[in-house]
């Protein structure tokens, strides 16, 4: 009688370990992806803090294009206040479409292309841009290596025991959002 309760005690121990580990790889799996998720936001919050910087450079040479610097600061200031993974990445992609169409219109202002604050705007948010894939893209491999663990078994009955939820990827709606904004030095 003792040796089967002490068996039962045994297993019923080896199942809690069992539980504990997984529940703390998941916890770390889920740490790893708000990690990923705020190298993201520190990449837009600099993308954020460049683009007035940009908008009056432009602002001093093409002061008829209002309608373009509007749409950047509009489309700015909707990406800075929006929230949740899937309405960041839709409030990203037209940021990054406004500033395509506001890098178009430079090319008509010779004079802007030559300004040296301007040049700097634009190696600066080029190298931004360059950034936030890198991130987009690390944070992306941690929410399907998160993802993919919180539905395996036996991790899934763990997971759903204790309320993990799958993340979402950053993704870009459309093909046109997948582009970074043209910057041309010519």
């Amino acid at each position: 009688m003792l040796i089967t309760l002490m068996v039962v005690v045994g297993l019923v121990v080896l199942v809690l370990l069992w539980v504990v580990a997984i529940y703390n790889g998941l916890v770390r799996q889920r740490n790893e992806v708000k990690n990923a998720w705020a190298q993201i936001d520190v990449q837009l919050k600099r993308r954020h803090d460049l683009i007035p910087n940009l908008v009056e450079t432009v602002k001093g040479y093409a002061t008829h294009e209002r309608g373009t610097l509007d749409a950047v600061i509009s489309a700015r200031a909707k990406a800075v206040n929006t929230h949740g993974v899937a309405n960041q990445a839709v409030a990203e992609g037209e940021l990054s479409q406004a500033l395509g169409r506001l890098m178009m219109v430079v090319e008509n202002y010779p004079d802007l292309k030559a300004n040296q604050n301007f040049l700097a705007l634009q190696e600066e948010l080029t190298s931004t841009e360059n950034r936030i894939g890198f991130a987009r893209q690390f944070y992306n491999d941690s929410v399907m290596k998160y993802n993919t663990v919180i539905e395996s078994f036996p991790q899934n009955v763990v997971a759903g025991s204790f309320g993990f939820q799958r993340a979402e990827h950053f993704e870009l709606q459309d093909a046109a959002q997948r582009e970074a904004p043209q910057v041309k030095f010519s």
